[in-house]
């Protein structure tokens, strides 16, 4: 039998005058020992999926792991190099991409009704209406998020067995994201889906297939146990490299400390962040504005935008009322609402963009913006790494200080080898780590990011997390990601397209639980009042650290201190490292410095874990 071929297996069975009825017992789709060749080698090869009817699949990898090209695999759409395909007869699948391709139809209605198995008219034009979505527009002037909700329409209408979703929820608003949900809850086939919205996955998911490193692995578990799976792995493979040479041990040590410790970072970054929360909450009053009479001096000083009483409309529709608040220096303010809310009006209110009708708006004058554009238009793909990050050069400017081009792509989860690789040859997620990579390098004191986790894989978004809760600027982001929103900003703008603005000290969680109190007539808590505990809420109060013994107790207190210690020791060493004719002058000093560094750099990692665990000792 050919590479790539396909097997009709003989599990179909007749009932009730000939309707069909699909074996429970066997695979609706299988493929075994898939393989298939991109470029000079496999990009996977002797890979074996079994999809079960009512299969609830995530499927998670890193961006370039080939999850996309997997999917279209599953679909019929690429042919493999190795392997067969088997399913099982009269069984539809259907496709959702995460870039349909709109060019040839005039109308929204003309893509929806289109393909050779097209869905009945009546079906997409139901689906359509509660997703909000006017199938008459013009195909070619419509927006991503109408697009989306049009390739919805047509998969969801098409009553199919299998559904293979890419990226379901990006262009997205929280309406239809909860609708999709609900349509997913109740549906009775089974689907495959590739998203990086943590909470979509958690909601929906069964089981999770996990692409790394040219492996598949299965677990029938949902998104909700794949990190700790993954952690759990990666040790076993750590410790497996312990009897191996030098070269697959520091690889195995760069795995674990790059994924794992980054993990337990986090966590101490979530920390801050519930801290920053609760300071937050105190300067905000029981009307949720800003106590702009009484604030105090440091904080006027360190005030950044400043909104006192601002109204805006288009026409007779008041998009912003009577909106005051004081943002201030490190303030991670979250934007969220419907599509048509007004996030855009009001993010181009806070930027200055946008004149207010009435009330003011008073941006610091050293207010220095960077706008990370998701579309990576000046990214062109004939361009190499080098030339997007560095113009060419061997080294970067990382906000004042000098950085090798390569050291600097690991910062950011990339091999350092695809420094002279082209843009063109990128996953559409690495592109966008490489953006990232690029604005952040950039002097700035506000970042404003606009759907910032589209197309990043999860390990991106921990590092994204990490780079905004290290930048000492302010940042402005508006997000329909609601994990990402709950682990990253310290204030959340809610918006409901009636002109009111809620300003909650927290994340998305805290302003649905606020919403939900309004709409059930509760009292509902501000930010000047002590609010109950929610998902993004602070764990209890922690426990006297009695149960410390006397040397764990000085460690967890001084630890803190030895990190900042390192901290400044390692800016030290890459301000030497930066001098670009060192290496010429002198290789040896260049090479003892290098070691030194990396030194530095491994006991801050194991102050830092150090320090965690006693901490996660002191929570009891």
């Amino acid at each position: 039998m050919r590479s790539g071929a396909i097997v009709q297996p003989q599990a179909l069975r007749l009932r009730n005058g000939g309707a069909k009825r699909l074996d429970m017992a066997a695979p609706i789709l299988s493929w075994e020992g898939l393989g298939l060749i991109q470029g000079n080698g496999w990009l996977f090869q002797d890979l074996d999926i079994h999809i079960q009817q009512r299969d609830r699949l995530a499927l998670i990898g890193r961006n370039g792991a080939g999850k996309t090209t997997l999917l279209k695999l599953l679909g019929g759409q690429v042919d493999a190099d190795k392997g067969t395909r088997s399913i099982q007869p009269g069984t539809k699948i259907v496709t959702l991409e995460q870039d349909p391709f709109f060019t040839g139809y005039d109308t929204l209605m003309d893509f929806a009704l289109s393909g050779k198995d097209a869905p009945p008219r009546h079906e997409v034009e139901a689906i359509a209406g509660q997703l909000g979505i006017d199938l008459t527009r013009k195909a070619d002037s419509a927006s991503g998020g109408e697009r989306r909700r049009a390739a919805l329409a047509r998969a969801l209408a098409s009553e199919p067995d299998l559904l293979l979703l890419d990226e379901p929820t990006n262009h997205l608003d929280l309406a239809a994201i909860d609708w999709l949900e609900d349509w997913l809850q109740r549906y009775r086939g089974a689907f495959v889906v590739i998203s990086h919205d943590r909470t979509f996955l958690e909601r929906l998911t069964k089981a999770t297939l996990w692409l790394d490193r040219g492996s598949l692995r299965r677990k029938d578990i949902g998104f909700g146990g794949y990190e700790a799976w993954m952690e759990q792995v990666y040790a076993e493979e750590a410790r497996a490299a312990d009897k191996l040479d030098a070269k697959l041990k520091i690889e195995a040590h760069w795995l674990e400390r790059g994924v794992t410790a980054r993990r337990k970072r986090n966590q101490g970054r979530l920390e801050k962040l519930w801290e920053m929360r609760a300071q937050r909450a105190a300067m905000l009053s029981p009307q949720g504005t800003a106590k702009l009479a009484i604030a105090s001096d440091d904080a006027k000083s360190k005030a950044v935008i400043v909104a006192d009483h601002v109204n805006k409309s288009f026409g007779e529709r008041p998009i912003v009322k009577d909106f005051t608040l004081r943002i201030t220096r490190k303030d991670r303010i979250g934007v969220v609402g419907s599509n048509g809310a007004g996030k855009t009006t009001l993010l181009k209110l806070l930027t200055g963009e946008l004149e207010p009708d009435s009330g003011t708006i008073t941006l610091a004058k050293t207010l220095q913006g960077v706008m990370i554009d998701q579309q990576r238009s000046l990214m062109a793909p004939d361009k190499r790494v080098r030339d997007v990050l560095a113009d060419g050069s061997d080294w970067i400017d990382v906000r004042g200080v000098r950085k090798h081009i390569q050291g600097y792509l690991k910062d950011f989860l990339f091999d350092p080898g695809l420094v002279e690789a082209r843009v063109g040859t990128l996953s559409g997620g690495e592109r966008s780590r490489l953006l990232l990579a690029r604005e952040f390098a950039r002097f700035s004191n506000l970042l404003v990011l606009d759907e910032p986790t589209n197309d990043l894989d999860l390990e991106t978004l921990d590092l994204l997390q990490e780079v905004i809760s290290d930048y000492d600027g302010t940042v402005l982001i508006v997000s329909h990601d609601r994990d990402f929103l709950d682990r990253t900003v310290t204030i959340t703008l809610g918006m409901d397209g009636s002109g009111r603005v809620d300003i909650v000290a927290g994340g998305y969680a805290d302003w649905e639980k606020m919403r939900k109190a309004r709409l059930a007539g509760k009292p509902v808590a501000r930010g000047g009042e002590k609010a109950e505990a929610t998902a993004s809420s602070p764990p209890p109060a922690l426990p006297r650290k009695g149960k410390l013994s006397y040397k764990d107790q000085r460690d967890y207190e001084l630890l803190p201190k030895r990190i900042e210690e390192l901290d400044a020791a390692i800016a030290r060493g890459e301000a030497q490292l930066a001098d670009p004719d060192l290496y010429a002058k002198d290789p040896k000093k260049f090479d003892s410095l290098m070691a030194a560094l990396e030194k530095v750099r491994a006991d801050k990692d194991a102050a830092e874990e150090r320090w965690l665990e006693l901490a996660e000792m002191v929570e009891g």
